[in-house]
């Protein structure tokens, strides 16, 4: 085999490419990709050739030797793949659209990857993923899949439960905090120390030290919080922070201010419409941007997006397994004896030394007792939603519903759980034989 590495990325045609292609750039010298395959599926194609080409054109400036593919055949870019990166979207922002609309409708939190909203973007994912997983052990048994598809969490357990292959799930959250901790303290990285526990979009930072020093407490007292483009900020209160004890991620909010965040939402609905259509409308700017046969890099406006920074945190990991860098990153990986209240086989969130042979959980040092039971309540809804998308349950759908703690009910679970399997009925052959 030739040198260098065949990366294949699936969902290719995402807007978010253009940053991975300057990852995969500026890395060359400790990753040196030769083949990059962009992979998507027929109704993305007209996106893949726009944004292959610019990957084209970024690769061609930089000189560097990397043949960039685009294809619909995806086990043509898996076969003898080293790693397998996926940010694809079943069901595209249509289908989100009405996983935040519903819920709004019944009064309940309508979110991508939170409550309702989240688990019918499971639903429609794990299959999809798992058979992405058939082609991968067959194809390139060795490769390392890196999954940021959403729910990043439950794919990525669903996917140690249900395949052989060796994944990790990655969010951007972890790099956004520590680069805006980075130009909060004017440190470089490598000077901070952040402690991640909980889960995928459920997380808790319970230490904080830069140079060597706790900036936990006079982070929680002055309520400052790095916050994602696609979760407003609304107002924590400060002596529920202090007393807690952990910067909460932004994605809390929904459970602990429910009543605010629902009025935002619907407010925002009224002036925006969801948030799908918000992303859409970024998205199709940058797609206008994308088709000028003179842009070569990636432009600035793509930091719009919710995901911004993911890209970079792919390809440092990708950079890490490859070099065994025994680095520390923020990881989605099996539990193991981490979280002694949480079943072994559990997705976490947590900091992890990233070896060659695959990244190790670090022990935690400090879980708030307050943390625990939001934490195992959305595992235990966590794991009754893989289980309902691998068999195609009703009844495991409706249990998932009922065990959310952001939805009230079980009657509003049943109306919840009708309505929206019924918009997904192109998406969820399984639940309707």
């Amino acid at each position: 085999m030739a040198e260098g590495l065949k990366i294949a990325v699936i969902g290719g045609g995402s807007s978010y490419t253009p940053e991975i292609v300057e990852g995969f750039i500026r890395k060359y010298d400790s990753l040196p990709v030769r083949e990059l395959w962009l992979v998507d599926i027929e109704e993305g194609r007209h996106k893949l050739e726009i944004v292959g080409a610019l990957a084209q054109r970024m690769v061609a400036r930089s000189g560097l030797p990397i043949q960039v593919h685009l294809t619909l055949d995806r086990r043509k870019a898996i076969e003898g793949a080293d790693f397998v990166s996926t940010q694809l979207r079943v069901g595209l922002l249509e289908a989100r659209k009405w996983d935040e609309h519903i819920p709004n409708l019944h009064g309940v939190i309508g979110q991508e990857t939170t409550g309702p909203g989240g688990m019918m973007k499971a639903l429609r994912t794990i299959p999809v993923l798992l058979d992405i997983c058939r082609d991968i052990e067959e194809l390139s048994p060795n490769a390392w899949l890196l999954n940021f598809t959403n729910p990043a969490g439950m794919v990525t357990e669903a996917i140690h439960r249900h395949s052989r292959v060796r994944s990790i799930g990655l969010c951007n959250a972890p790099i956004g905090l520590q680069k805006w901790l980075s130009g909060k303290y004017g440190v470089s990285a490598e000077r901070i120390f952040t402690e991640f526990v909980g889960l995928n979009h459920l997380h808790w930072v319970t230490r904080i030290e830069v140079n060597g020093e706790d900036k936990l407490p006079e982070l929680l007292n002055r309520r400052e919080e790095y916050s994602g483009k696609n979760v407003p900020a609304t107002e924590w209160d400060a002596d529920f922070l202090r007393s807690f004890g952990g910067l909460p991620s932004y994605y809390l909010k929904y459970y602990y201010m429910t009543d605010a965040m629902l009025a935002e939402q619907l407010e925002s609905l009224r002036a925006n419409g969801t948030r799908a259509e918000v992303v859409k409308r970024v998205e199709d700017e940058l797609f206008e941007l994308y088709k000028d046969p003179n842009l070569q890099e990636k432009p600035k406006q793509l930091e719009k997006r919710g995901g911004a920074y993911y890209s970079e945190a792919a390809v440092h990991l990708m950079e890490s397994l490859h070099n065994d860098r025994r680095d520390i990153q923020t990881l989605n990986v099996a539990n193991g004896g981490t979280l002694d209240f949480l079943p072994k086989d559990a997705c976490i969130e947590v900091n992890c030394v990233v070896t060659g042979q695959g990244p190790l959980p670090l022990p935690v040092t400090r879980v708030p007792e307050q943390a625990k039971g939001l934490i195992h309540a959305v595992k235990t809804y966590e794991r009754l939603t893989i289980a309902a998308a691998v068999e195609g349950s009703r009844d495991l759908a409706l249990q998932a519903m009922a065990a959310h703690p952001l939805v009230p009910s079980v009657g509003v679970a049943k109306v919840l759980l009708a309505e929206m399997l019924e918009r997904n009925r192109p998406y969820l052959p399984a639940f309707f034989k």
